[in-house]
């Protein structure tokens, strides 16, 4: 670890001015929430009982607000870390906008708002997968895992893979084999997405300190992971075309997208570091953008599952 400052201790001096609500806002990774909220979505749309629209707005509403209080009590407990990374270092509290205690308050704020409503709203297990979710994102990932084994990105991606099971939760009550796929999608697709971004995004997480795979082990061994969790991704992906939330639709896109990565993964596996710096990392910035439509036409093919079988054409 380098030693850098602690989170009570970041810039207190740096302060810009009273912090605006898009200061507030931006703690709660609204990109992120954005997938959060959309493979949630489908979970609950996707589940074989139907939702009162009332309920299904409240649970998404409730899995959001978690998702951004998981955001903010990340950003509070990295703030070290986010002033020395490039990418990171415009976040509210490296920028001076929002006091680490400020983050702090309204990351625990939201969680406590977030887990209870959606107890009341729907049912136990939906809320107290919502509660684990934001513990291990939080806790087991920020301030553990981020800064403790290469492997940070593999375990840690439980925490982004659990919206869609959540919302099958509560829809159901339970859980299955769809949400535990839906859940095995998202969580698989994790390592390749973050690692190909990890292998242009050079520095970073050298300088703060985060033992990244491609810092501790380099970029041949990262090359290597990428192509193995891809290879382990597709039968998870292409599966659940054979499942009751699956169907044609579904199995097309999946294998077409699927043979798309695959192939990414392969071009970015068979090259060394001087033929990336050659042309700057050209196919490795390539996996990583097909990697971010990904799941986003995976989910959007479920949806489209749904609907066909709600108009009457059910093909399995």
């Amino acid at each position: 670890m380098t030693d850098a400052t602690s989170m009570t201790d970041v810039a207190p001096d740096a302060r810009t001015g009273e912090a605006q609500f898009g200061d507030y806002f931006a703690l709660l990774k609204p990109r992120v929430m954005s997938l959060v909220v959309f493979t949630a979505l489908v979970g609950l749309i996707v589940a074989p009982l139907p939702v009162h629209p009332f309920i299904g707005f409240v649970a998404i509403l409730c899995i959001a607000v978690g998702a951004g209080a998981s955001g903010a009590l990340n950003m509070w407990w990295d703030a070290d870390i986010d002033k020395v990374m490039k990418r990171t270092a415009k976040r509210p509290i490296p920028a001076g906008k929002v006091e680490p205690g400020e983050a702090l308050g309204v990351g625990l704020a939201l969680s406590g708002f977030s887990i209870v409503l959606l107890w009341l709203a729907t049912n136990a297990l939906a809320a107290g997968l919502l509660a684990f979710t934001i513990f291990f994102y939080a806790v087991v990932y920020s301030m553990w895992l981020k800064r403790a084994t290469p492997q940070n990105i593999v375990i840690g991606g439980a925490a982004g893979a659990f919206p869609p099971m959540i919302g099958w939760a509560v829809a159901t009550g339970g859980v299955s084999l769809e949400s535990a796929l839906m859940f095995a999608l998202i969580f698989m697709w994790t390592p390749p997405h973050f690692w190909a971004l990890a292998l242009f995004v050079r520095t970073d997480y050298g300088d703060a300190g985060v033992p990244m795979l491609t810092e501790t082990h380099g970029r041949r061994v990262t090359r290597h992971h990428i192509l193995a969790y891809t290879l382990l991704l597709v039968p998870v992906a292409v599966g659940i075309g054979f499942t009751s939330i699956g169907g044609p639709v579904y199995l097309a896109l999946s294998v077409a997208l699927n043979a798309r990565f695959l192939w990414g993964a392969w071009q970015v596996w068979r090259r060394d570091d001087a033929q990336a710096e050659a042309d700057n990392y050209a196919t490795e910035k390539w996996l990583f953008r097909i990697s971010l439509s990904y799941l986003f036409l995976h989910f959007g093919a479920l949806l489209v599952e749904a609907a066909l079988r709600a108009a009457g054409w059910s093909f399995f």
